[in-house]
């Protein structure tokens, strides 16, 4: 039924999910087991669907996220969120294009499964205290002063100035024509001095296993990565609300995101893991 209203807000659903995982598989199987309770649910008793379902989504990510967090700990390397392939209407809600970038998401894993989700669901879809402290499970107050705890937390740790898409566009270009290259030099006059690499091959193919700083040891690791490679095919696409990089390595894909402040390079974000680029085929619908 097309006016079910799990099919009508399933965007909003997906959206909290992954937001809450870093994962589009495991955000999946989130609508997946909230699909089934709705199932069984009265709908007469549902005053409010969406925000029924939304409360549904969150305690099922909840539980989601403290059974992965075992298998978190023991991946192999750094581990990054799941790079989506969005369309550019995403970048014209700010906010929701902020929160899902890979940048954000890297914070947000820094969180604890219940600061993440009352971080979640306060600033990025403005739930009020009260029901955020129903799906919590915590007093509104104790809400209150967590949403502030992790309110700080991800400010400290997020792009101080976020870019014009046409600004963010043009140093995607910029990099990607000097990762052809393979010229340290070009490179380098991409990026910042204090330029931070992350890779995630979550040990299924070659990737650094931990953060590369400084743009001197990052250029000649993508300069020597350049030499090892016999066919490298580059194009910009929308990741994750933003333009960034889809890279073909001998016919493999990589996916690039960056964080840009100044014209320059801060952070680069390299994802390889087979299994986390298997949505950049066609673009995911997010909604708020």
């Amino acid at each position: 039924m097309t006016d079910d209203p799990f099919v009508v807000h399933r965007r909003l659903l997906f959206t909290v999910a992954y937001e809450m995982l870093g994962s589009a598989a495991d955000a999946e199987d989130v609508l997946q087991e909230s699909w089934l309770r709705w199932a069984d649910v009265d709908r007469t008793k549902v005053a409010d669907p969406r925000a029924y379902l939304v409360r549904t989504v969150t305690r099922q990510s909840l539980n989601r996220l403290r059974t992965l967090a075992r298998s978190r700990e023991e991946y192999v390397g750094e581990w990054l969120p799941e790079p989506l392939l969005t369309s550019p209407d995403v970048a014209e809600d700010v906010e929701l294009a902020e929160s899902v970038s890979m940048a954000v998401l890297t914070v947000l894993e820094t969180l604890g499964p219940t600061e993440r989700a009352v971080f979640v669901l306060r600033e990025v879809f403005d739930l009020p205290y009260g029901e955020i402290a129903e799906v919590t499970g915590k007093s509104p107050a104790a809400v209150r002063q967590i949403a502030h705890r992790a309110r700080s937390h991800v400010a400290a740790r997020r792009p101080r100035v976020p870019v014009s898409a046409a600004e963010q566009r043009a140093v995607v270009e910029r990099f990607l024509t000097a990762l052809r290259t393979g010229r340290v030099q070009e490179l380098m006059a991409v990026m910042a001095p204090d330029v931070v690499l992350v890779a995630d091959g979550g040990g299924v193919v070659r990737a650094a296993r931990a953060p590369l700083h400084g743009a001197d040891p990052v250029a000649k690791l993508l300069a020597r990565a350049h030499l090892a490679v016999a066919d490298l095919v580059t194009r910009t696409v929308w990741l994750n609300g933003a333009p960034a990089g889809l890279v073909e390595v001998d016919g493999e894909p990589t996916a690039v995101s960056l964080v840009v402040d100044g014209g320059r390079i801060t952070r680069i974000y390299v994802v390889r893991n087979p299994g986390k680029l298997t949505r950049l085929h066609s673009p995911v619908d997010l909604a708020r």
